[in-house]
C-alpha cells in the first residue's frame, strides 16, 4: 500500500435560473423560472461534461479497478434538472455508483446558505438530499460537504450532530497559517468530526489555470502535475484535489486537452507508486487527525478571501438573505409543499453570488458565472420574485387563519 494518498472530489451543481421577473409581474404571475435556459444549458453541459466525463471515469475504473477512486456531491437542484431534462445523466452516475469505487457525499439539497441562515432549514435540506441520493443512486452518503465548502466550528458541530463523521472544507491560508492542508484534521467543537482540507493551489491548477496559455507552467501534463503533488506532500499524508465537475469540458474546453490529462493522470500516479487514490471515507479511516482546527468564522473555497463575502459581502446580498430566511417560521406554520419548493430554490447560493460587487481580483470570475449585466439587476430581479413569494405566503397564512377560525367556531357550536 502506498504511504500517501490523493483524494479526488468533484462538485456537481446547476442553479435553477430565474426568468426576467418584472415589477408588474408581482401578484400576477408566480412562475419564477427560466425553463428554456435551464433546459438548454443543462443539456449543453451534459453533452460537453457530464456524459463524456462519466464515461471516461467508468473506463478508468474498468481499467484500474478499485485502485482508482473518486467522490462526488450532486446538489438536489442539479438532480431535479437531470430528472426533468437529462435522465441519461442520472443513469451514468448510477453506473459509477454501482462500481463501488465512487463515493457520493451529502450536502444541502438546494445548494443553499442555510447553514448560515437557519439551523432547522439546514438540517431539513441535508436530510432531503440524503434521501434523494439514496433513492436515485442507491447509496447512502456518509460524508458531508457543505455548499461551496462553507465551514465553521458551529457548522461542524451541527454536521456532527447529524451523524456525519467526515466533512470537507477549504485549506484557507488565513486559518492554516504555517500548517499544511495535506493532513486529516478534527473539528475543534466536535473532535470526532474529521476534516479533509482542499489543497487550493493544486486544485486550481486544474480548475482555473489548465488552459491558460499565458500561464508560465502551460501546458500541464500528468507527469508534471504528479511532480508538483509529490513536492507538496513530501512530509504529508494526503493531497485533496477538490473542484467543480464542470471543469471538464465546460470551463476547460475539450480542445484544451483536459480529458486527455484526466485519462493520463491515474496511470502516472499508480505507476509511480508514491500515492494511492482514496475516497473521503477511506481517507479518514486510513489517517488519524494531526490536530484540531479552530474556525470561529465561516470559510469557503470562493475568491481570494476564502470567506462568505462572495454571497454576503454587501448590503444588497445581506438584505436579500435576511428577507428570505425571515420567512422560515411563517412557512413552517403554513406548510404548503408548493411554497416550500419555491422557498428552496430561492435559497440557492447562486442568486446571492450574482449580486456580488467585487471588481478586483475576483471580479472576472464572478462575471463569467453571472447571467445579469450588473449585480444590481440581479438584486432587483430577485427581490421582485421574493415580493411575489411574500404575497403568496401571506395569503396562505390568512387562508389558514380563516380555516382555523371556522373550525374553532364549529367546535364551539357542537359543545353548545
Amino acid at each position: 500500500m502506498a504511504s500517501k494518498s490523493i483524494c479526488l472530489y468533484f462538485q456537481v451543481h446547476q442553479p435553477t435560473r430565474l426568468r426576467l421577473y418584472r415589477f408588474f409581474d408581482i401578484g400576477k404571475d408566480s412562475h419564477y423560472y427560466d425553463d428554456f435556459a435551464n433546459r438548454t444549458i443543462l443539456r449543453r453541459i451534459a453533452q460537453k461534461c457530464y456524459l463524456p466525463m462519466n464515461a471516461l471515469l467508468l473506463d478508468l475504473i474498468g481499467r484500474y479497478g478499485d485502485k482508482f477512486k473518486v467522490a462526488f456531491s450532486i446538489s438536489g437542484s442539479a438532480l431535479d434538472q437531470f430528472q426533468r431534462f437529462a435522465p441519461d445523466v442520472i443513469d451514468s452516475f448510477r453506473a459509477l455508483a454501482d462500481t463501488g469505487c465512487v463515493e457520493f457525499l451529502a450536502e444541502t439539497y438546494y445548494h443553499s446558505l442555510a447553514s448560515l441562515g437557519s439551523e432547522t432549514e439546514f438540517a431539513h435540506q441535508v436530510a432531503k438530499h440524503k434521501a434523494a441520493v439514496e433513492s436515485l443512486l442507491g447509496v447512502t452518503p456518509k460524508v458531508f460537504r457543505n455548499t461551496e465548502l462553507i465551514y465553521s466550528d458551529a457548522i461542524g458541530a451541527q454536521v456532527a450532530e447529524m451523524g456525519f463523521k467526515t466533512m470537507l472544507t477549504e485549506g484557507a491560508r488565513h486559518i492554516m497559517g504555517w500548517k499544511s492542508p495535506n493532513f486529516v484534521y478534527s473539528c475543534a467543537a466536535q473532535p470526532k468530526l474529521r476534516l479533509l482540507l482542499r489543497n487550493y493551489s493544486l486544485s486550481d491548477d486544474i480548475a482555473f489555470r489548465f488552459s491558460n496559455k499565458s500561464w508560465e507552467m502551460w501546458p500541464l501534463t500528468a507527469e508534471k502535475y504528479l511532480a508538483w503533488v509529490k513536492e507538496s506532500a513530501k512530509q504529508d499524508d494526503i493531497v485533496n484535489l477538490f473542484m467543480d465537475y464542470e471543469t471538464f469540458g465546460e470551463h476547460q474546453k475539450a480542445s484544451s486537452g483536459i480529458f486527455d490529462f484526466m485519462r493520463a493522470l491515474p496511470e502516472a500516479v499508480l505507476s509511480d507508486g508514491t500515492f494511492d487514490f482514496v475516497t473521503p471515507s477511506q481517507a479518514t479511516r486510513k489517517y488519524k487527525p494531526v490536530a484540531s482546527l479552530d474556525v470561529p468564522d465561516a470559510i469557503s473555497w470562493a475568491d481570494e478571501e476564502r470567506d462568505v463575502s462572495a454571497w454576503l459581502g454587501n448590503e444588497l446580498q445581506q438584505e436579500a438573505f435576511n428577507k428570505v430566511y425571515a420567512m422560515t417560521e411563517k412557512l413552517s406554520i403554513v406548510g404548503s409543499p408548493e411554497l416550500w419548493e419555491d422557498f428552496g430554490h430561492l435559497q440557492e447560493s447562486d442568486h446571492f453570488y450574482y449580486m456580488c460587487t467585487k471588481f478586483f481580483s475576483d471580479g472576472e470570475v464572478h462575471k463569467y458565472f453571472n447571467p445579469y449585466d450588473t449585480p444590481y439587476e440581479a438584486f432587483i430581479n430577485y427581490m421582485n420574485v421574493l415580493s411575489d413569494f411574500q404575497i403568496r405566503l401571506d395569503e396562505a397564512r390568512a387562508a389558514l387563519d380563516v380555516r382555523e377560525a371556522a373550525v374553532g367556531e364549529l367546535r364551539g357550536k357542537k359543545k353548545k
